[in-house]
């Protein structure tokens, strides 16, 4: 009996060591995530004259991406779809979300947050949400219910503009008024919560979310004045400024974990949510978008490389190699395979995943992809509406519903519905990204038997997640708009 006491004893010794290892190989995580922030807004990524010093910084400390991807060219569905690795028509969530609208991220979805608090995370969401109608009501899922122990956030956008925003709640408690500018704001929050609110036996996963530079803009005036000299209107100094701002909120996030001595021990990752602006309503004198998509095709709302292709810059120290560049295609569903690899938490099984772990990639090996990478938005401003990217080869696909801007009413509908429940896809473009990144060389004819077997893949996953997206009944909230007892307060 003894010796059989003394084994268990060896026994529980051994794994509770191996906890302890694993908890101590834990990284922390910190995302950061911009709002419209274009492919060519970063100097870092050849913007002529917005300063960004700090994101500068954090890319020569670490990895810059030529080609990370968000999971949707439109808001609600690329957060949704960041949150729980899958593609977001798999989630219902496909389109931007008004406020009082039943689209929402589901309860039953498992996200990063939940995923990691469960493995002895503390986490905490800081800025723009946008994964409900419904915002702090207990008809809908809240931050709090996805994974985030603290949470001081915003339905959509900062109202009125950046400045001086009154629709913050923290933890379900309205904050009223605070004075200042968003990016600001959110980092003042976050740097509180690191300094003083986590439970500092845990490791953190802290997932930042600014509202900058989506419109309606507004930023410092000392910031827009180093602008006007570099710009056409001032409108397009606000912009600069704007991400010049974001920009510096970035710097004092790094230098917070810099003093808190948990630069070492956290992974960061930094990125945006879409494409820029499309639709020219920035400015109140020229109306122009002033965001970059650099050298792509489209912008925001397009299934073009401008509505989808994103800055994505990573720091791991000890881990990444600093000063890198990395040419291979990463998208924003990848984060939860692989910080779920970080954590030591197995993979969630009951749903379909459609990211790949990227930990083979910061050691100069190649990630493997048993799903292509895959968009589908169904009110693209590009007229396809679906792509898939394997490699350096890109197929686009047209599809059976209406062309165009659809005149479909105000987002998910009834009648949007039936459409992206049921629409096939017909005609197919194929570019070859690497050769050219612009998508301005249509290769689908001379490229035939390449065209044909991404074109049969692209149809089974489009199939699939068809298939899965639910249906929202629409009716009431229809019924409230048409008497107009949801005034659209935010925009897309």
């Amino acid at each position: 009996m003894k010796i059989k006491s003394a084994s268990l004893f060896f026994v529980a010794i051994f794994l509770f060591s191996l906890q302890i290892q694993a908890a101590e190989q834990q990284p922390n995580i910190l995302i950061i995530l911009c709002d419209d922030l274009g492919y060519g807004d970063l100097a870092c990524y050849g913007h002529p004259h917005i300063k960004t010093p700090h994101l500068n910084q954090l890319a020569s400390q670490g990895m810059r991406l030529t080609d990370c991807y968000a999971s949707a060219p439109v808001c609600s569905p690329s957060r949704a779809g960041l949150l729980t690795g899958r593609t977001p028509n798999r989630l219902g969530v496909y389109d931007w979300i008004p406020e009082g609208h039943p689209m929402h991220l589901k309860r039953e979805e498992t996200t990063i947050a939940q995923l990691l608090q469960q493995a002895g995370y503390d986490t905490a969401h800081v800025g723009k949400w946008h994964c409900n109608g419904l915002f702090n009501s207990s008809e809908q899922p809240q931050p709090g219910d996805h994974g985030f122990r603290h949470w001081f956030s915003t339905q959509n956008n900062a109202i009125p503009t950046h400045e001086n925003p009154v629709n913050f709640v923290r933890n379900g408690k309205p904050v009223g008024e605070i004075e200042g500018f968003s990016c600001q704001i959110v980092a003042d929050e976050g740097i509180q919560w690191l300094k003083g609110q986590r439970d500092k036996e845990k490791p953190f996963f802290l997932h930042v979310c600014f509202h900058e530079p989506h419109e309606r803009v507004a930023s410092p005036p000392e910031l827009v004045k180093q602008y006007l000299d570099e710009s056409i209107y001032e409108d397009q100094a606000q912009y600069f400024a704007n991400v010049a701002n974001m920009d510096a909120a970035v710097g004092r996030l790094l230098k917070t974990l810099d003093d808190l001595k948990l630069a070492d021990d956290t992974f960061v990752f930094f990125t945006s949510d879409n494409g820029p602006e499309t639709l020219n309503r920035y400015g109140k004198g020229s109306r122009r978008s002033w965001g970059s998509s650099g050298v792509l095709r489209g912008m925001k709302l397009h299934i073009y490389e401008g509505g989808i292709r994103v800055p994505g810059i990573i720091r791991w120290p000890g881990h990444i190699a600093p000063g890198q560049e990395n040419h291979t295609p990463v998208c924003s569903v990848d984060l939860l395979p692989t910080f779920c690899a970080m954590a030591n938490v197995p993979l969630p099984q009951e749903r379909p995943l459609d990211g790949t772990n990227l930990l083979p990639l910061f050691s100069g090996k190649s990630i493997e992809r048993t799903t292509p990478l895959f968009w589908n938005y169904y009110r693209a401003y590009s007229t396809p509406r679906v792509a898939m990217r394997e490699g350096d080869w890109k197929v686009v696909a047209h599809w059976s519903g209406p062309e165009g801007i659809l005149p479909l009413g105000n987002n998910v509908n009834s009648i949007s519905q039936q459409i992206i429940k049921n629409a096939k896809l017909t005609k197919f473009e194929l570019y070859n990204l690497k050769q050219d990144i612009s998508e301005q060389h249509n290769l689908a004819w001379q490229e035939q038997d390449r065209l044909k077997a991404m074109q049969k893949k692209l149809v089974q996953k489009y199939a699939a997640v068809q298939q899965e997206g639910p249906v929202w009944d629409t009716t009431e909230y229809e019924q409230l708009r048409e008497k107009r007892l949801f005034p659209q307060k935010s925009r897309k």
